[in-house]
């Protein structure tokens, strides 16, 4: 058996971090948040892999090829989709293994309609308001609850 894997997903608009609303969400774009968790994973044993699509069907074709690539775990930060994806919801329901959703703001201190997540209903943990420390958060996690 080769080394444990986990999957990075990121929805919709990530590919603009450290542009889009750094006030929101930081200046670190996205390839530093990948590079950050490729060193965890390596350094940790791990093989990582990272997602970005502004494209729901594509995070739902990711979503199942991990059921099928020996993926244990799931890092999600669905952005937008959170709030209305039952499809993603419905493609998290048949992965087996752990999920955890990550969002780089804290989604209850901003517009109501950010409150709600479909994708928390499977989730095994929810890390939000971290800024891009979440996502090592999450990596952390899953490693210790892995092992």
């Amino acid at each position: 058996m080769g080394q444990p894997k986990v999957t990075v997903l990121h929805g919709p608009n990530l590919n603009l971090l450290g542009v889009r609303q750094p006030d929101v969400y930081g200046y670190e774009t996205l390839d530093d948040v990948n590079n950050a968790l490729g060193e965890t994973a390596e350094m940790q044993g791990w093989d990582i892999s990272c997602f970005q699509s502004n494209h729901e069907g594509e995070l739902i074709d990711a979503i199942h090829a991990a059921r099928l690539d020996g993926t244990l775990a799931i890092i999600i930060n669905p952005a937008a989709y959170t709030h209305t994806s039952v499809a993603i919801l419905d493609a998290l329901n048949a992965f087996e293994g752990r999920v955890i959703e990550v969002h780089i703001s804290n989604v209850h201190k901003r517009e109501s309609f950010r409150h709600h997540s479909y994708v928390s209903q499977r989730a095994d943990g929810v890390i939000a308001g971290l800024g891009t420390e979440g996502y090592q958060a999450a990596l952390n996690a899953i490693i210790k609850s892995c092992v």
